[in-house]
């Protein structure tokens, strides 16, 4: 397991009428503070992927078709510098997943149908100086083959 990530089942309460689903409470140990919320859409074969924030944690989850969820310890301090992770959720198995700040992330769907992946980073994004960093999806030195997972091209 990566220093600093976490991956929680989430519980969703289903019944006749539909279902709801707590992602984030300020009362749940991953949460730090609010940044935003938005949700992104990833296309089968097309991999978002790889980036990092240098200040920002991530949590994200899929509330769609599955998706795959790959992280990568970047970090120079860590004691688990080089460590992958991978995770495959989706609305019939929702998880929340906390990336913190130096840990390289991205995503593919799981299937043949778009992954929604909702993100509550603690940060704004700052469209004059944004605190993204990011790697090839296929040329780099992390060992995960986005190919693997039916992707065969980066976003």
């Amino acid at each position: 397991m990566i220093e600093g990530v976490t991956a929680r089942e989430l519980k969703p309460i289903r019944d006749d009428r539909g279902e709801l689903c707590e992602i984030l409470r300020s009362d749940d140990p991953e949460f730090e503070r609010f940044g935003q919320v938005y949700y992104t859409v990833v296309k089968p074969g097309v991999v978002k992927a790889w980036h990092y924030h240098a200040k920002q944690t991530d949590h994200l989850v899929t509330i769609g078709p599955p998706a795959v969820i790959a992280l990568s310890d970047a970090r120079e301090d860590s004691p688990t510098r080089g460590e992958v992770m991978e995770f495959t959720a989706g609305r019939e198995a929702p998880m929340l997943i906390k990336v913190p700040p130096g840990v390289y992330h991205g995503f593919t769907a799981a299937g043949d149908q778009d992954a929604v992946i909702l993100n509550v980073p603690t940060e704004v994004y700052d469209y004059d100086d944004p605190d993204e960093f990011r790697l090839d999806p296929f040329e780099n030195d992390i060992p995960f083959d986005w190919r693997a997972k039916g992707a065969t091209r980066g976003h």
